[in-house]
């Protein structure tokens, strides 16, 4: 039975991954329509907490910068030069935070005719456990270059795994959340 409840604790774990919401916010009076040139703030990636050597990294930083400079060039926004200043500062934000989900498996319990007509189990009784697990977020700003007032925010979490990923898989896991944070930027 413990088996099936571990079972029922991975899986529900498992869910929260992929049943993430991005959050956005922006002043909805604002037209983003005619920004057109990016460039990033300093720094451009920020860690949180700092020195988790999980998330903390050249590698990782690099990883963010390029899905966002991609991301932003599907939106038709092209990155800053002498010829042409920013309109908008780009800071990223990666954040490692512990979680933890209470959950409740009942056990046991009296069958009746509806799973083949006899009666079976013994008396029910509840178990209650603690699941500790981590979530990273992945936070991107769009900031006014000259003052520095956040115009644009967008975020999207995703379970940290505890098994060592691939260079391939934490790419994609990156490509997975800025995709989902500026896919749709500019507001319309």
């Amino acid at each position: 039975m413990r088996v099936f409840a571990l079972l029922a604790v991975f899986a529900l774990l498992l869910g929260c991954q992929s049943t993430s919401t991005v959050q956005r916010d922006f002043n909805p009076t604002h037209s983003f329509q005619d920004y057109q040139v990016w460039d990033w703030a300093d720094p451009a990636v920020e860690f949180r907490p700092q020195g988790d050597p999980r998330i903390m990294s050249d590698l990782t930083a690099n990883r963010i910068r390029e899905a966002v400079s991609a991301q932003l060039a599907t939106s038709g926004l092209r990155p800053a030069t002498e010829n042409a200043p920013a309109d908008l500062l780009v800071r990223t934000y990666l954040i490692n935070e512990p979680k933890q989900d209470v959950v409740t498996i009942t056990h046991g319990g009296f069958f009746g005719a509806y799973w083949g007509g006899g009666w079976a189990g013994g008396p029910a009784y509840s178990e209650t456990r603690a699941v500790d697990y981590r979530e990273v977020t992945l936070q991107v700003d769009l900031l006014h270059p000259q003052t520095g007032e956040l115009l644009w925010r967008g975020s999207d979490t995703e379970l940290l795994r505890d098994k060592p990923q691939s260079p391939d898989q934490r790419n994609q896991q990156i490509q997975r959340l800025v995709t989902r944070i500026l896919g749709t930027f500019p507001p319309g």
